[in-house]
């Protein structure tokens, strides 16, 4: 019996402990009003602008490339050169073609002798007033003269017959050989503009052998060396033009009314802290990307020194025509909530938390698009602990918000 009695006997002392302790002080609650600082909610007539992030684009940016076979023999320019329009930026090697050149020059020569020209740029006016031609006129009359004379003998009883037929058969057949010969001419009369054409055709791919800048650009990379064999469309350079520079931009499709070509667009860079560079509306995207619910604007920003680098990230403030009566509250007066942008509505000295809707950000400003009215009264300090319900009491110190608002 004796451990019966000692368990009972701990259990007493621990009960006993238990009683003789203090009992314990409840938490005091703090029902005094919470001192906020308040700004009044007010309209302003507001010219609306379009903000926007995109990147930066050359003007022109092209892939020059080889139109001829053969071995480079010079290149004059590398990453990062500017070039004027005409500069020589490959010598490919002109040696197969020079010769080329030189045959074709020699057969066109051959064909304008037989055609009684000595200018390669002459043409034939009268077919009739080639030399072979003339030559096969002269035979048919002299043929046919003698023809008739023999026929006038004949009925005279003068001639033979015999010679009546042979001057007969020989203009017969310096008749044909005319036929022939003007024929002939003909096909030589185009054979020549055949070759001239051929001609042409090879001084091009002589002038070929050298590839020339189209237009005032820079070098963004050499894609040959000297010596490499190039075939026709091997690319040689890639060029850019980059004054002026695209700035391409993605804007929400609810604004595609306030965006008009001709804009000014106010642009900054990250590697240009403290500067704005000015652009132009100039192209409109006609179509909405039906994914991002955005279309495409491009401004063109000009860029004498070439400071501003295609693929660069940009930011841009399109200043529209479109002005709207706008509802404003200070934005430290906005505190987000579980996914939901709450206010806190000061109303007989107690507070009334409602859900709003933002539009744009107007400096220290943002508009409320829905959940509060011109002339009410919200707290911008504080935030933390207001609730529906909490009594509190505007600071001594508190400033009107939206100094600017009318």
């Amino acid at each position: 019996m004796k451990p019966l009695l000692t368990i009972w006997g701990v259990g007493c002392a621990l009960v006993l402990a238990g009683c003789s302790r203090q009992p314990a002080v409840e938490a005091k609650q703090d029902h005094s009003p919470v001192s906020v600082k308040t700004s009044p909610v007010v309209a302003r007539e507001l010219q609306r602008h379009v903000e926007a992030v995109g990147s930066l684009f050359p003007f022109e940016e092209i892939v020059i490339s080889s139109e001829i076979d053969g071995r480079v023999e010079q290149v004059n320019f590398d990453l990062g050169d500017h070039v004027n329009p005409g500069d020589i930026l490959v010598r490919v090697s002109d040696e197969e073609q020079r010769y080329i050149v030189a045959q074709s020059e020699a057969q066109l020569r051959q064909s304008l002798e037989r055609l009684g020209l000595k200018d390669e740029g002459e043409k034939v006016a009268d077919i009739r007033q080639t030399p072979d031609v003339r030559r096969a006129q002269a035979d048919l009359s002299e043929a046919e003269n003698r023809f008739r004379r023999t026929r006038d003998l004949t009925a005279q009883g003068i001639g033979s017959k015999q010679d009546l037929d042979a001057a007969q058969g020989r203009f017969n057949s310096l008749s044909a050989a005319y036929d022939t010969t003007l024929n002939q001419t003909r096909n030589l009369v185009q054979e020549v503009e055949r070759t001239r054409a051929m001609l042409d055709l090879q001084r091009k791919k002589l002038r070929d052998t050298t590839i020339r800048a189209p237009f005032a650009a820079m070098v963004k990379e050499r894609q040959v060396n000297v010596g490499q064999y190039v075939k026709s469309n091997t690319p040689v350079f890639t060029m850019v033009k980059i004054d002026p520079v695209r700035l391409r931009i993605e804007v929400p499709e609810r604004m595609a009314p306030w965006i008009k070509v001709g804009q000014n667009a106010e642009v900054t860079l990250e590697a240009f802290q403290n500067r704005t560079f000015n652009g132009k509306i100039w192209r409109i995207s006609p179509t909405v990307e039906q994914s991002k619910r955005t279309f495409v604007v491009e401004a063109l920003i000009a860029n004498p020194a070439g400071e501003l680098k295609p693929g660069s990230y940009a930011k841009a403030r399109v200043r529209t025509d479109k002005f709207d009566r706008i509802t404003l509250i200070p934005a430290r007066a906005v505190n987000f909530v579980f996914g939901a942008n709450k206010v806190y509505v000061v109303r007989d000295g107690a507070i009334e938390a409602r859900e709003v809707k933002l539009g744009d950000r107007v400096e220290a400003d943002v508009e409320i698009t829905e959940g509060v009215a011109v002339g009410e009264t919200v707290a911008t300090t504080q935030l933390a602990r207001l609730e529906t319900g909490v009594k509190v009491v505007a600071d001594a110190s508190t400033e009107s918000a939206a100094k600017t608002a009318n």
